[in-house]
């Protein structure tokens, strides 16, 4: 059976990136991105709302941080991770499924103000250089 892991969202910051570094230097950023889902109940129009944690590493980590703030809205291109622990004050297995960028677009102004790309792979187009 053949497997595909391949994620596209767009949606807004949640919160602002928060950038930290490897021992060995490399950039890694991590945020939310809220994504709206309208449907309609009985006629009724509502709206759910879900919440998405995203790593983003090396440059493609760094120009996220440098370009987009709470409130950016952005498109992300990545796949899923999943990753578990032991939590060490109750001694129970913890998980989490979150999405590793590996391609980011501009969506409005937000820090920068310009509708380019960039990639985990490096510029080619119109994409941000690195």
């Amino acid at each position: 059976m053949a497997n595909f892991n391949k994620v596209i969202i767009i949606g807004n910051l949640t919160r602002d990136v928060e950038l930290r570094y490897t021992q060995s230097g490399t950039a890694i950023a991590k945020f939310g991105v809220a994504i709206n889902e309208t449907y309609f109940s009985n006629e009724v129009k509502k709206t759910k709302t879900h919440f998405i944690d995203v790593n983003a590493w090396g440059k493609t980590a760094e120009t996220i941080e440098k370009f987009f703030q709470k409130g950016s809205s952005i498109m992300i291109e990545g796949k899923f991770d999943y990753s578990s622990w032991t939590d060490k004050a109750t001694g129970a297995t913890r998980s989490k499924l979150e999405v590793k960028a590996e391609r980011f677009e501009f969506q409005d102004s937000g820090k920068g103000s310009d509708t380019r790309t960039g990639t985990a792979a490096g510029p080619t187009g119109s994409e941000i250089p690195f």
